[in-house]
C-alpha cells in the first residue's frame, strides 16, 4: 500500500507543480500579452521546428546507436532498433512518472533482447555521467560567454522556485528537509540489510552489476566512435534548440550566447516536473525577457510563445515515437529465458 502511494504522489505531484506552473503563465499575462502571445504562436515559421524536430530524431538516433560500444564489453549484441525503441519508451515513461524512464528502459531491453536488467542499467548510468559532464562543460561555456546573464537567470531561479531570497531567515529549510529525508533512508536500508542476508546479498548483487555497467565506458572497443556520437548528440541537442529560435521574427537574431543560457535553463526545467510541463516554457520565457528586455517590449509575451512551441513540439514527437515503439518493440525473452 505504502509503495503504491508513493508511485502515485512521485506522478501527481509534480504533474500537479506544472499544471499549477502552466496556469500561471497565463494568469499572469494581461490582455495585450496575451494578444502578443497568441499571434506569435499563429505567425511562427514552423518549418524551423520541424528542422528543430528532425534533428532530435537524429540525436535520439545517434543516441540509440552509442548504447551498443557500452553494452558490447559486456557481452551482449544488440539489434539497434530494440536499443532504440526501449529508449523511446524511456523518455515517453519520463513524461508521466520522473526519472521512472530509465528504468523502463532497461526492461524494454530485457524484454527485447534479453540482457539483464542491472548489466543495462548500470550503462545507462554511465551514459547519465558524461551527460552531466556534458552538461557542465556547456554551461562554463555559457558561463564565458555570457558571465552577468548566467548568474543573473539562476539567481532568478532560485527566487523563483524557492519562494522567498536564498538568505531570508525565515525561508523554509526544504535542502534541510530533503538531506534529513535521504539520511533516515540510508541508515533504515543498513538496518534491514544487516537482519535480512538475502536481501543484502540482493543489493550488493545489484551493486556489483551497476559497476560493471558503468566500467564498461572505460572498455569500450571504438572510444573514438562513442566520443564522436557523444558530440553529435550535444551539438545535436543545441541546435534543435536554437534552430526553434528562427520561428519567431522577434527571436531569430537571438544572441549564441542566449541560446545557449536558455538551453540550460530548460534543461534545468526538465527536472522539477514531468518533461517539464509548465517550467520549461516559463524559463525559457526568463531568458527571452533578460536577454531582449532593453530593445523588445512584451519580451516576456514572446518568450513565453517561444518557450510553448518548443516545450509542446518536442512534448509531441516524443509522445508519437514513445508510442510507435511501444507497438514494434518485440518481446522475446520472458525472466525465465534470461535465466535458462
Amino acid at each position: 500500500m505504502k509503495t503504491i502511494l508513493i508511485k502515485i504522489l512521485k506522478t501527481v505531484l509534480p504533474l500537479a507543480f506544472g499544471c499549477y506552473v502552466m496556469y500561471s503563465i497565463f494568469a499572469k499575462m494581461g490582455k495585450t500579452e496575451k494578444e502578443i502571445f497568441y499571434q506569435a504562436i499563429d505567425k511562427a515559421d514552423y518549418k524551423w521546428i520541424i528542422l528543430s524536430m528532425l534533428l532530435s530524431i537524429l540525436a535520439f538516433a545517434s543516441r540509440a546507436y552509442r548504447w551498443k560500444y557500452m553494452l558490447e564489453p559486456l557481452g551482449y549484441k544488440t539489434s539497434f532498433w530494440n536499443r532504440y525503441h526501449s529508449m523511446m519508451i524511456g523518455y515517453i515513461i519520463n513524461l508521466t512518472i520522473p526519472r521512472a524512464g530509465e528504468a523502463s528502459r532497461s526492461a524494454m531491453l530485457y524484454r527485447s533482447e534479453g540482457v539483464p536488467f542491472t548489466k543495462s542499467f548500470g550503462t545507462i548510468i554511465a551514459e547519465r555521467a558524461v551527460d552531466f559532464v556534458m552538461l557542465l562543460l556547456v554551461a562554463g561555456l555559457t558561463a564565458l560567454l555570457g558571465m552577468d546573464n548566467f548568474f543573473k537567470i539562476f539567481h532568478e531561479i532560485s527566487v523563483k522556485f524557492g519562494g522567498k531570497q536564498t538568505n531570508d531567515p525565515n525561508a523554509f529549510p526544504w535542502k534541510l528537509i530533503i538531506y534529513g529525508i535521504i539520511a533516515l533512508g540510508g541508515i533504515g536500508l543498513l538496518v534491514i540489510m544487516k537482519y535480512k542476508p538475502a536481501l543484502r546479498q540482493k543489493v550488493i548483487g545489484f551493486i556489483k552489476d551497476i559497476f560493471e555497467g558503468l566500467l564498461s565506458i572505460f572498455k569500450t572497443k571504438n572510444p573514438s566512435g562513442y566520443l564522436f556520437h557523444t558530440l553529435f548528440i550535444w551539438v545535436s541537442y543545441i541546435g534543435y534548440f536554437g534552430i526553434a529560435f528562427f520561428a519567431l521574427e522577434e527571436t531569430k537574431d537571438f544572441p549564441f550566447s542566449g541560446i545557449l543560457l536558455g538551453f540550460i535553463a530548460g534543461s534545468l526545467g526538465i527536472i522539477f516536473t514531468n518533461g517539464g510541463l509548465g517550467v520549461f516554457p516559463l524559463l525559457i520565457a526568463m531568458v527571452v525577457q533578460l536577454v531582449l528586455q532593453d530593445t523588445l517590449p512584451n519580451a516576456l509575451a514572446i518568450g513565453n510563445a517561444l518557450g510553448m512551441i518548443i516545450w509542446a513540439s518536442q512534448t509531441l514527437m516524443l509522445v508519437l515515437l514513445g508510442l510507435l515503439s511501444f507497438i514494434f518493440l518485440p518481446k522475446n525473452f520472458s525472466k525465465e529465458d534470461v535465466k535458462n
